[in-house]
């Protein structure tokens, strides 16, 4: 995208944080199919920069196409992620860990909120916040404030995730365009393209996997741990894609999800009986 297209862009964008090092997120964010830059969002955690979706002309609203991809990142990789969201209307995150029920919390374009008390108080119980302290420093990006607007409530729940080592790059910004955010997170010096590579180029990042903390997981381990995820994506898939389907409306970003977890769960247990360990 053109420096005067993004300019123009509508505010519509997306980040997705994985608590997990770049090297262990690339070859799970594979699967998503999409345009995306992925580069470090302090020690412990990485930041997806997606380029855009379907919400970037008008087929799914945004926080349903990245609810989706959360859920479909988390059930795929033994590690939490935080989708942050936003469009011309409203803004939230949702936080999908496992095989659990995502939970979330939206706000209003002016910052008021509308989401339910105790999904924070499950939130920080999954991003493992101090239930006193981080808890009530929760209060403040969710509680009344007329001088907030959506952004400012995103910025305010960043610092308190910095307590537990989230550090977005300052060129990442809450609010800003998928566009805009694209090109930032590509001059950063430590950002990696991330797209579909191809089953075969999949393979070849095997060594490279294998000493992460993600190798015993992957599908081309062929090992106990990935057999095991790949039951569980294909048991957790079907249903979703199935259910996801029958929605009237609204359904794509589940649609997309139990697709994921289907096509992953079963390329992974196809390799495990077509490659067994020695």
């Amino acid at each position: 995208m053109s420096t005067e297209a993004a300019r123009t862009e509508l505010p519509i964008g997306a980040l997705l944080l994985c608590k997990a090092a770049p090297a262990s997120v690339a070859p799970v964010a594979h699967l998503l199919r999409a345009p995306m830059r992925l580069t470090r969002a302090g020690d412990a955690w990485s930041v997806l920069v997606p380029g855009g979706g379907p919400w970037r002309d008008g087929t799914e609203p945004v926080d349903r196409v990245v609810t989706g991809w959360a859920t479909a990142l988390a059930v795929g990789a033994p590690w939490p992620v935080l989708a942050l969201w936003w469009d011309t209307d409203h803004a939230g995150f949702t936080l999908a860990s496992g095989f659990r029920r995502p939970v979330g919390f939206v706000w209003l374009a002016s910052g008021v909120p509308v989401g339910e008390e105790e999904a924070l108080h499950t939130f920080a119980a999954r991003m493992g916040l101090d239930p006193v302290l981080d808890v009530q420093a929760l209060d403040e990006p969710a509680g009344p404030d007329s001088d907030a607007d959506a952004g400012t409530r995103l910025r305010g729940l960043l610092a308190v995730l910095a307590r537990v080592g989230v550090v977005l790059p300052a060129e990442l910004a809450p609010g800003e365009p998928a566009g805009r955010l694209l090109e930032a997170a590509a001059r950063l010096p430590d950002s990696l393209p991330v797209d579909w590579p191809g089953w075969r180029d999949a393979v070849a990042e095997r060594d490279t996997v294998d000493h992460s903390r993600l190798g015993p997981w992957t599908p081309w381990t062929g090992g106990p741990r990935a057999r095991a995820l790949a039951l569980a994506q294909v048991a957790v898939g079907a249903p979703l894609l199935s259910w996801g389907m029958r929605r009237r409306s609204g359904g794509w970003g589940w649609v997309t999800a139990g697709a994921l977890l289907l096509a992953h769960g079963a390329a992974g247990l196809a390799y495990a009986f077509t490659h067994p360990r020695d």
